[in-house]
């Protein structure tokens, strides 16, 4: 993207910054926001953002310790004022096939997909509710839509985000709070390397990031992308159970 207009936020915090498309985002939100505080739990790579950058700045974070997040919340407003935009973008993909159940998968998954964004939701919300102001972002996946092979652990946070999002946007919006639930299909980044099944419509990381700052830029409550396998999915939620469960078993799972 060569747009470098300011965007409307004076500083945001973007969490999962060091690799994908939290990468990708923090690098389009550079110059163009006053302070664009980034977090991840590798120093090595939040550092080497911040040497070629304008307006990076490094706090690294590890989002399932609920302490350490209310620390850096602190830390980063009084060093760069009200933050304006959250976006979580951390996360953790494992797959999981059948027999093979192991607890510690759901437990890890479940820690940093879901819990750590309820310990970062737990200081912005009363913060930007008290002001009657403020955006938040909460990178889901399409894995949430509906059950998918290989993805027990992984697509159940991926739901349990959006059913927070949809419990949450009414009260949030009313105090003037923007809520969007992003929704992409798959992205090429280093998670996804390791997939061994076809990735229909894979999209490059960088046009991934243009597409979540611009449904950023105008406030959508859902962002998705790319369109064409978002929508497909979209349909597959509407479709019945037994429906459903044949094409799983017909083409994906033979696949």
């Amino acid at each position: 993207m060569s747009d470098t207009k300011p965007l409307p936020w004076r500083t945001a915090w973007n969490i999962g910054a060091s690799s994908g498309l939290g990468a990708a985002l923090a690098k389009l939100l550079d110059g163009r926001v006053n302070t664009v505080a980034i977090s991840a739990r590798s120093q090595d790579a939040l550092d080497a953002l911040h040497a070629s950058s304008q307006t990076l700045a490094a706090y690294p974070l590890d989002i399932t310790d609920a302490d350490a997040v209310a620390r850096c919340y602190r830390d980063i407003e009084q060093n760069a004022g009200p933050i304006d935009l959250v976006v979580l973008s951390a996360g953790t993909w494992d797959m999981l096939t059948p027999p093979d159940l192991d607890p510690k998968t759901f437990k890890k998954a479940m820690d940093v997909n879901f819990m750590g964004v309820v310990n970062v939701l737990a200081q912005a919300v009363p913060d930007m509710m008290r002001r009657e102001a403020g955006q938040i972002a909460i990178i889901s996946s399409v894995a949430g839509y509906r059950g998918l092979p290989k993805a027990a652990a992984y697509g159940s946070t991926k739901a349990a985000l959006i059913n927070l999002a949809e419990s949450l946007h009414p009260e949030l919006a009313a105090k003037g709070v923007t809520l969007s639930i992003v929704n992409p299909g798959f992205i090429d980044t280093p998670m996804t390397e390791v997939n061994d099944f076809p990735m229909p419509f894979l999209m490059p990381v960088d046009a991934a990031a243009e597409r979540l700052l611009a449904g950023l830029e105008r406030k959508n409550y859902e962002i998705t992308f790319p369109r064409r396998f978002t929508w497909m999915m979209k349909l597959l939620r509407l479709l019945p159970n037994a429906v459903y469960f044949w094409i799983v078993r017909t083409f994906i799972l033979r696949t």
